[in-house]
């Protein structure tokens, strides 16, 4: 396993006495947030469905940063009592929750007329009553008189999402409730924003299909800067938003997209490799549907 250090842009200690919670923290952009995390000195609380993916990142943790202090949770974000039992759990592990990172999610393609009602709920309550439920439980059992910072990973939903219009509307729809909470919750010194990320070429790429596949070697000549993004260059902004360098920043949002909404049909995007990916994180790997000969 390697175990060279996350190279992060940001100063040894930044987190040092702060405990962060990450859903979805087994896999992709959660693993990638929570060794960054970790190696800026933060404790963490990893949330997530399967435990053996959880322990597994916990492992990469221990070797990668020895002194962090990491458990794992168990939890499904869209059962109410188990959330609350999920930071109830971490609070008397740690005794306190300064960040929270909901990055949970998860959606497949379908066009709006084939989506069934089982399937639309199946992702709204996932990529919006999920993150709703952690942040709620966040704040009324802490933040709300300790104040915090939380983060809603949502996506790259701007002018709709066809084929997804089921994520595309709960993406959204977080993003109407970070810039309420950030309101709400201000008087508490409770920051809430959002990041969202475009096509980022992480582990996530290999759960779909054949056809999502084969769109995903050739979707990046949409973006302006003409390449995926790195899970790296996500975390960057989630732990941005996070810091005290943040602490103006509330109900706002940091798109990592390559520029993909500001292309348009009117110019003509050239192709070039100017624009050099950052690679913070170690164990990052390419996607297997991106690999030379990948069908």
């Amino acid at each position: 396993m390697t175990t060279t250090a996350y190279r992060s842009i940001y100063r040894t200690g930044l987190f040092a006495g702060q405990t962060v919670i990450v859903t979805g923290g087994g896999s992709g952009i959660g693993r990638c947030i929570a060794h960054e995390l970790a190696s800026l000195g933060a404790a963490l609380a990893l949330v997530g469905r399967k435990l053996e993916k959880l322990e597994a990142v916990k492992a990469e943790i221990a070797a990668a940063a020895p002194a962090a202090h990491v458990t794992i949770h168990s939890c499904d974000i869209r059962d109410e009592p188990g959330v609350k039992q999920m930071v109830a759990d971490v609070l008397a592990t740690h005794g306190r929750i300064d960040g929270l990172v909901n990055n949970a999610g998860g959606q497949y393609p379908q066009p709006v007329r084939d989506i069934t009602l089982k399937g639309w709920d199946a992702v709204v309550r996932n990529n919006l009553h999920g993150g709703f439920l952690v942040s709620r439980e966040a704040y009324t059992q802490w933040m709300e008189g300790q104040g915090g910072s939380i983060v809603n990973i949502i996506a790259d939903m701007w002018m709709g999402m066809p084929g997804m219009a089921h994520s595309g509307a709960a993406r959204a729809g977080m993003l109407s409730f970070t810039e309420t909470a950030a309101c709400e919750w201000g008087h508490a010194g409770v920051r809430v924003n959002a990041v969202a990320p475009g096509f980022v070429a992480s582990s996530g790429f290999d759960t779909y299909g054949p056809e999502m596949k084969s769109k995903f070697r050739s979707l990046m000549k949409t973006a302006p800067l003409q390449r995926y993004g790195t899970e790296a260059e996500v975390s960057s902004a989630v732990v941005y938003l996070l810091s005290e360098g943040a602490a103006y920043i509330t109900g706002s949002f940091v798109r990592v997209d390559g520029g993909v909404p500001n292309a348009r049909q009117t110019w003509k995007l050239e192709e070039h490799s100017r624009n050099q990916p950052y690679e913070g994180f170690p164990l990052a790997t390419m996607p297997d549907c991106l690999k030379p000969g990948a069908q």
